[in-house]
């Protein structure tokens, strides 16, 4: 447990540092959201409607554009190869390195969604609402997402293969997300069941994304 401690503080650093990638992800994210209004126009109500889903899917593409820095500075420094022959479980360092990402890169989302509220026309409700599921769904992308960064890493135009296999998966994810906030605000659907099974997700991702980039890894290294 020393060991994962010492490896979740060590990534968290990297990817807080000058080019780690997830201060990156904070402003693709925002930057999404600004562009937006500017695309559909000055239709308040049309942006506080669909407002929701512009930040879950904003979301999901930072997610996605920070997650080939996973494994690839590992691998740049031969690290990689240390951490798949050390005697810690090769799954157990992967749940690590996906909650390092998370924390560094998953939760500045999260503390950056009120200011994009605002910038879509979302009161107090909608905004904690969304924040809400971004709490419990942005730790499904990490974990989905790492079994294609294990798949990438040791293979040429890894970043392409990584949006091939992660983005189909993510899709429930955004889809329960998307429901379960516009559920919150709206009040005319159940607001439980979407997410419930948003929830379901990140637990199911969280125990099989593990294994499967376990299992990557140790495929691409041999």
């Amino acid at each position: 447990m020393t060991a994962l401690a010492a490896l979740i503080r060590r990534d968290i650093r990297i990817a807080l540092r000058a080019g780690g990638g997830a201060l990156i992800g904070v402003l693709f994210f925002v930057t999404v959201v600004v562009v937006m209004p500017f695309a559909l126009g000055p239709d308040l109500a049309l942006l506080k409607r669909i407002g929701p889903a512009i930040l879950w899917l904003g979301a999901m593409l930072a997610s996605l554009l920070t997650l080939d820095r996973l494994f690839t500075a590992d691998q740049d420094d031969g690290s990689l190869d240390v951490i798949a022959m050390s005697r810690t479980p090769l799954e157990l360092t992967c749940a690590a390195k996906a909650i390092a990402h998370w924390l560094a890169a998953g939760i500045p989302l999260i503390v950056a969604t009120p200011l994009a509220g605002i910038l879509l026309n979302l009161d107090a409700q909608a905004t904690f609402a969304v924040m809400l599921t971004l709490l419990v769904g942005t730790p499904a992308l990490t974990f989905i997402g790492m079994i294609g960064a294990g798949l990438a890493v040791t293979l040429r135009r890894g970043g392409l293969l990584l949006a091939v296999v992660v983005l189909p998966l993510s899709i429930p994810v955004l889809i329960f997300g998307v429901a379960a906030s516009n559920a919150a605000i709206s009040g005319s659907a159940p607001f439980g069941t979407p997410f419930s099974i948003l929830c379901a997700l990140s637990l199911v991702s969280f125990v099989v994304g593990p294994f499967a980039a376990a299992a990557s890894l140790r495929q691409g290294l041999d």
